[in-house]
């Protein structure tokens, strides 16, 4: 789909969002009231296919809702989204309404591109999610982001495998990391080689915060200032290098292929890893793209000095208008739409992982199969193991998963020890960060 003509002409920017001088929102209208007329207003998300139809029928149940209002539905894959959003937003012509993630969230407020939707609270109401989950929508004190959902990070067991080649699963809510990667090996060697016990974490910030927070860190301060201290770091990357040796997982060169597929080519969905760390919430979305296998979900194995409340709920992703909004009052009743209107969770599902609203949660519940069951009752389980929600990936750090993925391969290829890695990545991350500032 292609977005509308530019409103503004500020200076278009490339890929990398540059909106200093543009004014964006710089005036916001407080308590704007919804239009007589008709009004077009566009709606932007990423995702597969099948999360594009789902959207698609939202809107429609909208625009009957609301007849004077339509939406233009703006969609494409993750990569392509944040090119075209930086570059509309850039040239003052941002969707509307956008679907966000942590990663950018900041980054775009702090640059004025987001609307402040205290404005709008007289029309767009979010009281209903927890103040854990909506508090992870504000960048300081501001909220500039409507969380649609929140999820743990888990273990994803293939027990189909484990089954296949007799290897016997240790009790998972109480393992070690000594028994993750000793049960690892033990199936890569009952297969021949065949199958890898396990993925191991790599180039996500997801993984690293939970791996920090085990070990009693933390990755940014609340003033966005890095907070990581390199040996916690290198502690991350020498356990990936200690499976890699032990054979648990695969080879540098296997992992690094995996790198950039899609869900469905991954070696977790493939069958030729038994574990790997994931979102718990694209549990769903791995079992239905491989149904010959069964699949579980466990916690992170953890030592008896690892620090309690690793875990933590990370939004799955974001509802946000923009601040260039010519009809911020029809963005704000959209968002509250997709926040509070229970048909919304039917047609969604878990499709952007476990809902934030409990009336979502109780209206999807029914609509699920024996998976969907499945992610939402371990996310619930979870959620007397989480810790406090960290800080927000600061303005500066959006590349944070592209810098992991780029110091991770030099790692795994042995160009850079785990140590040097660490320090290199850190220092860049810090000026990036600074340089946003």
């Amino acid at each position: 789909m292609t977005p509308r003509a530019p409103r503004a002409a500020c200076a278009a920017a490339t890929a990398g969002l540059v909106l200093a001088g543009c004014g964006v929102g710089a005036n916001p209208v407080h308590h704007p009231e919804l239009s007589e007329g008709d009004v077009t207003i566009s709606m932007s998300w990423w995702g597969p296919d099948a999360r594009t139809q789902q959207t698609l029928q939202a809107i429609e149940l909208f625009e009957e809702e609301h007849p004077t209002i339509d939406v233009e539905p703006v969609y494409s894959d993750w990569a392509g989204y944040w090119d075209r959003l930086a570059t509309t937003t850039a040239a003052g012509d941002m969707p509307d309404v956008s679907q966000f993630d942590q990663l950018y969230l900041a980054s775009y407020a702090d640059r004025g591109a987001l609307l402040d939707l205290a404005t709008v609270d007289n029309i767009l109401d979010p009281s209903a999610l927890p103040p854990e989950i909506l508090d992870s929508g504000r960048v300081g004190d501001t909220l500039y982001a409507v969380p649609v959902g929140a999820t743990t990070n888990g273990v994803l067991i293939n027990t189909t495998l484990f089954e296949r080649y007799g290897v016997e699963l240790p009790d998972t809510e109480n393992w070690t990391w000594a028994e993750f990667e000793r049960v690892a090996v033990e199936l890569t060697r009952a297969s021949g080689g065949e199958v890898h016990g396990l993925s191991p974490f790599g180039p996500d910030s997801f993984s690293l915060t939970v791996w920090a927070r085990q070990h009693g860190a933390q990755l940014f301060h609340e003033g966005g200032e890095l907070a990581l201290e390199p040996e916690i770091l290198a502690g991350y990357w020498q356990r990936e290098l200690d499976l890699i040796e032990s054979g648990a997982s695969p080879s540098a060169d296997q992992l690094s292929e995996e790198v950039g597929l899609p869900l469905d080519q991954t070696d977790r969905v493939t069958g030729e890893t038994a574990m790997a760390f994931i979102p718990a919430g694209q549990f769903v979305s791995i079992q239905s793209a491989a149904p010959d296998f069964d699949f579980t979900l466990a916690n992170w194995p953890a030592d008896a000095d690892t620090a309690d409340g690793f875990q933590y709920l990370k939004p799955s992703m974001y509802w946000s208008a923009a601040s260039t909004s010519e009809h911020p009052a029809e963005a704000a009743l959209l968002i509250d739409f997709l926040t509070n209107d229970t048909r919304v969770a039917e047609i969604f599902g878990l499709d952007r992982g476990e809902p934030g609203n409990p009336a979502f949660r109780e209206a999807v519940e029914p609509t699920l199969d024996a998976t969907g069951r499945e992610s939402l009752a371990f996310t619930e389980a979870m959620s007397d193991e989480v810790g406090e929600t960290p800080p927000i990936i600061p303005n500066g750090a959006s590349d944070i998963d592209a810098l992991l993925t780029r110091y991770n391969q030099q790692v795994i290829f042995g160009e850079a020890s785990p140590e040097e890695a660490a320090e290199q990545f850190l220092a860049e991350l810090g000026d990036s960060i600074t340089a946003a500032g």
